[in-house]
């Protein structure tokens, strides 16, 4: 089995499940800011940023659940399509908001082997660093996660996806 293509042990998020995940995820957030207060605007966060392209619709579900409304992203290329690479920063939110990072909340779908989050973290220590899915990896790299999955699960979430056919799993009908 060691011989398998990192999609053939696939793990399929559909849009509902990364939406009540995402949820989740909010509900384990809530209360967990700088002033550690339940209930308002989100515990405390002053702006969620969002790791692009992935961590961008758990961030807009998460700042919505919160009720932040200061919103940013930081892009960081770290994978070509299903094979990973050095992980690249090609657009940092804006400075004065991150500041060293207290009180951002910065979102991504998945921590993989933890050195997109690294970079990332490198640029704001303070920052609480959540995501949905958290491999075993990576998992040192991220405060708040809501889903462990084994290090050779290849997560198919559901931007990524288009509906059609699959053949029976034995023979036709």
């Amino acid at each position: 089995m060691a011989d398998r293509l990192p999609h053939e042990k696939g793990f399929h998020i559909s849009w509902d499940q990364i939406h009540r995940d995402s949820r989740a995820l909010a509900w384990r957030l809530d209360g967990l800011g700088p002033d550690g207060e339940q209930g308002d605007k989100g515990g405390g966060w002053s702006a969620i940023v969002a790791i692009t392209r992935g961590g961008m619709a758990p961030a807009m579900i998460v700042a919505r659940e919160l009720d932040i409304r200061t919103v940013d992203t930081i892009s960081v290329k770290s994978y070509d399509n299903q094979a990973q690479s050095e992980a690249t920063v090609l657009k940092t939110p804006d400075a004065q908001m991150m500041g060293d990072g207290t009180g951002i909340l910065i979102v991504d779908d998945l921590v993989d082997s933890g050195r997109t989050l690294e970079l990332v973290r490198e640029m704001y220590p303070k920052a609480h660093f959540a995501t949905v899915y958290a491999k075993p990896k990576g998992r040192a790299q991220v405060d708040t996660f809501i889903t462990e999955v084994s290090q050779d699960t290849w997560i198919f979430f559901p931007w990524d996806m288009a509906l059609q056919y699959v053949e029976p799993y034995r023979g036709r009908d």
